[in-house]
């Protein structure tokens, strides 16, 4: 049986609404749960096995800070990653100190010099794999390659059978954007011939055009906050104005109640609830830093999705096709 361990002192939320979501994942799932958290914070939960510590990691931490403070929460819980003591780790808490951790507490897998967040979006084809979403705010054009290369392999694995990757940029030409992204683009077009489509724009990655949206950590986590933010636009308005609506206003939307529940639940960050880190040695998953239970019950969902798939084995033999592939070419 799965065995997931959860930073319970992670996040704007923590302990309450981590512990809450544990439960509520508990519920109906058939998985082993390790909470990591201090006395207090375990404190009346019977139901899971717990493992005490007595530091956690404020929001505002130096990433650095991970590898230092052993006794804290996110520490204890990636080294019993690193130990095989779990097959999953998730946390809400800072994402630098989450990435240095997982980095260097895990490990990286080999060929892999970055390990990036990825994200499944919505899509008006399914879902679009965007990476990096946060992880690394400066990079180097081969930094991008490899993000694309795991972007592809994590796309694979989720169901798409000939990734398109597409490199976020301020317009579609060759020519645009920065140094980086212009050698970013070559290196993409030289070494996944057959998956990159070009340049892309902000307003494509929800539209499908492409599978994976690749980009640095910087414009990733902008284009990601953006995205939720007009997800929560578009259903706040929606909900005030059928509050406000007449009578047959309010009957088309009895009628469309479905419906409009089903594209709620799509445009609410909540439900995907987490990314994974990908190109560790071990299965991390970074929830919001605002997450309530039911954000942590899908990261949770997230992560048991992982393990079951054999995330990091795929990863790392999707990565090392291609590198093999390149040193043939």
């Amino acid at each position: 049986m799965p065995r997931i361990g959860l930073d319970v002192m992670g996040g704007d939320r923590a302990p309450v609404e981590i512990v809450e979501g544990a439960r509520l994942f508990l519920a109906d799932k058939k998985c082993e749960l390790v909470l990591i958290g201090t006395k207090e914070a375990l404190s009346g939960i019977d139901e899971v096995e717990k493992v005490e510590v007595s530091d956690f990691l404020p929001m505002g931490v130096k990433p650095t800070e991970v590898v230092r403070r052993k006794s804290s929460s996110m520490y204890v819980g990636l080294q019993l990653l690193k130990e095989k003591r779990i097959d999953a780790f998730v946390s809400a808490g800072n994402t630098g100190a989450l990435l240095a951790g997982a980095t260097l507490i895990v490990g990286r897998l080999e060929a892999v010099d970055r390990p990036a967040l990825a994200i499944p979006v919505p899509s008006l084809n399914g879902f679009t794999v965007l990476i990096d979403a946060g992880a690394n705010v400066r990079v180097r054009p081969e930094h991008i390659l490899d993000f694309a290369i795991m972007g592809v392999a994590y796309a694979r694995v989720l169901g798409k059978e000939n990734p398109k990757v597409g490199l976020l940029n301020v317009g579609e030409e060759e020519t645009k954007g920065d140094e980086t992204t212009k050698e970013a683009f070559q290196l993409l077009k030289d070494h996944l011939p057959e998956n990159f489509s070009g340049n892309v724009e902000g307003h494509d990655i929800n539209t499908g055009k492409v599978d994976v949206v690749v980009c640095d950590g910087f414009s990733g986590n902008v284009a990601m906050k953006t995205m939720e933010g007009t997800a929560k636009l578009i259903v706040t308005t929606l909900k005030n104005e059928i509050k406000k609506a007449g009578l047959f206003e309010k009957l088309g939307a009895l009628m469309l109640s479905k419906t409009l529940r089903k594209m709620m639940e799509r445009l609410d960050p909540r439900t995907y609830g987490g990314g994974f880190i990908l190109g560790v040695k071990g299965l991390v998953v970074k929830a919001h830093g605002s997450s309530d239970r039911k954000a942590i019950r899908n990261a949770l969902e997230v992560a048991l999705k992982g393990v079951q798939m054999d995330l990091v084995e795929k990863i790392a033999g999707g990565v090392a096709r291609v590198r093999n592939s390149r040193a043939g070419g």
